[in-house]
């Protein structure tokens, strides 16, 4: 399967994505569930980044958690730039996606701490895995933050209790 034929999807999931960001309280982004939780601002700002992993993993062939940083930016502050980064994310790695070909999604990437290895595997369990899903996943607890909150919660694949229709 080559990157043009994940685009429907990866184009349904970042809308869906967005449309829940778009939901962030401002007033709100201190908020945590339970004090091991991120704060609502640090989960927002994590799905908003998530997007690059594609990227990430399409354009090497390995990361090292003890010497790579490539997600590193400047944290944002408010909705708006939370908006702002996943809009740059999403638009820099589509491209990226859409290239790929099926010799590129079966060659390997491996996650490492300096020695450590946490995992070796093709490219495409890694895009499916570790950069989609993981997305995926995140946003479900954004979803449950502002429930919390009593933000209305949008539908992500059918309607939703606050989005009947």
């Amino acid at each position: 399967m080559t990157g043009v034929d994940l685009l429907p999807e990866f184009d349904l999931e970042m809308a869906n994505t967005r449309n829940m960001l778009e939901r962030v309280p401002d007033e709100h982004l201190a908020f945590k569930p339970h004090e091991k939780s991120f704060s609502l601002l640090e989960l927002a700002s994590h799905v908003s980044n998530l997007p690059t992993w594609v990227g990430i993993t399409l354009d090497t062939s390995e990361l090292d958690l003890e010497t790579d940083r490539p997600w590193e930016r400047k944290e944002p502050t408010s909705r708006d730039e939370i908006l702002v980064d996943f809009d740059e994310a999403t638009a820099a790695v589509r491209p990226v996606l859409e290239a790929a070909s099926d010799e590129d999604f079966a060659k390997t990437w491996t996650l490492r701490t300096g020695e450590e290895i946490w995992f070796t595997m093709p490219k495409a369990m890694v895009y499916r895995q570790f950069a989609l899903n993981h997305l995926i996943h995140h946003r479900a607890q954004l979803s449950v933050y502002l429930r919390l909150l009593e933000v209305p919660v949008p539908g992500m694949y059918g309607p939703s209790a606050d989005e009947p229709q």
